[in-house]
């Protein structure tokens, strides 16, 4: 199967409001799929439905051909789904290397009892995790800061960390909720380069709600376009970059706050 994402009807009401309706949309094993549109257009709402954190009011999602609709989180990250969140949400006083062993955690098989004694397929675990960390502080250059408080790094070096962490999940789909929010050009750069790496040389999927529209056009081979909670446009992006819709709804938007 081509698809290892399809989204069909989704829909959310909180109340009255209708923040998502009837967005369908399917992202085909790798690439990177960015979700964009203007503030309040129901991307992150749509992230949190295919995320778990979120029950979807209608509509379904299928994961590698698979309902998932509905699942907790938490059952996300067993069948291969990772994801950061716009707001920074590390351990500020562990280190780089104990942040990214906590997205192992999914990986892992230990009880209370196995994890005590600390033998046979527990200690095997324990050392293939630590080795697996130790792959993604060299993927994302951060050999120096490894044993640093991360509360202690920059605001960019926080959000590679984060990232480490859903990687350590062995994900098929990443989902990235604004990685490069905050960022000054220099860590955008780096951000958009490691973006890449992950689909390229880990065969990584990517899903990815973004506003810098920068990164969006130089990396996405798809993007999906939304505005008041609905679907308005679908394509590469030179094609979106030249519908009159999304250009009126938010390019023309992101354009003029940059001038």
């Amino acid at each position: 199967m081509n698809e290892i994402l399809e989204v069909s009807q989704l829909g959310k009401s909180f109340g009255g409001v209708h923040a998502v309706q009837d967005v369908s949309f399917s992202v085909k094993r790798g690439t990177i799929c960015s979700l964009i549109g203007p503030n309040g257009a129901g991307k992150t709402t749509v992230f949190n439905m295919i995320s778990g954190l979120v029950e979807p009011t209608r509509g379904l999602v299928r994961f590698e051909g698979e309902a998932i609709t509905g699942l907790p989180a938490h059952r996300m990250a067993h069948r291969g789904l990772g994801r950061t969140f716009q707001n920074l949400a590390v351990f500020a006083h562990a280190s780089v290397v104990d942040n990214i062993l906590v997205g192992m955690h999914s990986q892992l098989s230990a009880n209370p009892l196995t994890a005590a004694l600390y033998w046979g397929r527990v200690r095997k675990q324990e050392i293939e995790a630590r080795r697996r960390v130790e792959e993604i502080i060299d993927f994302l250059e951060i050999q120096s800061v490894r044993d640093l408080p991360v509360g202690t790094l920059s605001y960019g070096l926080q959000k590679r960390v984060e990232l480490g962490r859903a990687l350590a999940m062995n994900p098929r789909l990443l989902l990235l909720d604004e990685m490069v929010s905050g960022m000054n050009q220099e860590e955008t750069e780096d951000i958009a380069r490691f973006i890449l790496d992950i689909k390229e040389q880990l065969d990584v999927t990517v899903l990815m709600v973004e506003h810098d529209m920068g990164i969006v056009m130089d990396i996405s081979d798809q993007v999906v376009v939304l505005e008041f909670g609905k679907k308005i446009g679908e394509g590469t992006p030179s094609e979106v970059s030249q519908d009159p819709r999304v250009m009126a709804a938010y390019l023309g938007n992101a354009r003029s706050d940059a001038a």
